[in-house]
């Protein structure tokens, strides 16, 4: 599907994998120009290697760097700014989440949740928020059900995300008319720490469609299965194209009707 993104520079970051691929992918297949980051530089630079193959080297940028370090965030928009000369949607999808209750949570992870899930939103916004401004473009946060809906397991994450839901509705105000600020609300999605617990199952006999089917059924997921990450990147690109105008401060679940609130 075509979301409109010709002429248009998009910037994902956490892009080389998942989620973040997939939505690198997308866009590229909508039109537009994509500058993607992520920590990891030889996996990084494999998965540029690809994309410049599929698409062209004018069309792919990709850069090595944490989204905590906010020298490395704004040389990053710098470099997007001098190659493409504008940023029309800015992805922020960084971040993975934390197993952990109450009782076994330490302070310091406390501190490195928070800083992990807010700063990963607040670095790249910053850095790119002139060209957001200049373009009329928008932003999409990559969030979790967690933020409404939270987990006695995974308790750190669950408060740190419910943050990010309300910083991102605060943005949308406060960056309006110029920029639109939007979020979707991921479910379980078939993401690498997915296929890794895959991997390690215990009746290796069970396919991963079997395996995946049964743990959607212990969740309790309407629609019987997890989520695929292309479907997490539909919903990205809708939100952060012209079709999405009249939206702003607004969240979509991607969760396979997994949300029990109101």
């Amino acid at each position: 599907m075509h979301y409109g993104y010709d002429s248009k520079v998009a910037v994902v970051t956490g892009g080389s994998s998942g989620i973040g691929l997939a939505t690198v992918e997308t866009l590229l297949g909508s039109g537009a120009r994509v500058a993607l980051c992520a920590r990891t530089e030889s996996r990084l630079n494999d998965v540029a290697a690809v994309l410049v193959r599929d698409h062209g080297e004018d069309r792919v940028m990709a850069r090595a760097l944490s989204v905590l370090d906010p020298q490395a965030v704004n040389a990053f928009a710098g470099e997007v700014e001098a190659r493409f000369g504008r940023c029309d949607l800015l992805v922020n999808n960084a971040g993975q989440g934390r197993v952990s209750t109450f009782a076994d949570t330490t302070d310091e992870d406390w501190r490195a949740e928070y800083e992990l899930k807010l700063f990963s939103q607040i670095h790249p916004t910053r850095a790119f928020l002139p060209m957001l401004r200049r373009a009329k473009g928008a932003i999409v946060a990559v969030n979790s059900l967690l933020a409404y809906q939270p987990e006695p397991h995974m308790v750190c994450t669950s408060s740190a995300r419910a943050g990010v839901q309300n910083l991102v509705k605060s943005l949308s105000v406060e960056l309006a008319p110029d920029v639109r600020v939007n979020s979707i609300l991921l479910g379980l999605v078939g993401s690498g720490q997915w296929s890794r617990r895959f991997a390690e199952r215990e009746d290796q006999s069970q396919s991963r469609a079997e395996w995946y089917g049964a743990l959607a059924a212990r969740k309790g997921i309407p629609l019987g299965r997890l989520g695929d990450p292309a479907e997490a990147a539909a919903a990205i690109a809708f939100l952060g194209s012209p079709a999405a105008s009249y939206i702003t401060g607004a969240q979509l679940e991607v969760s396979g009707g997994l949300s029990r609130y109101i």
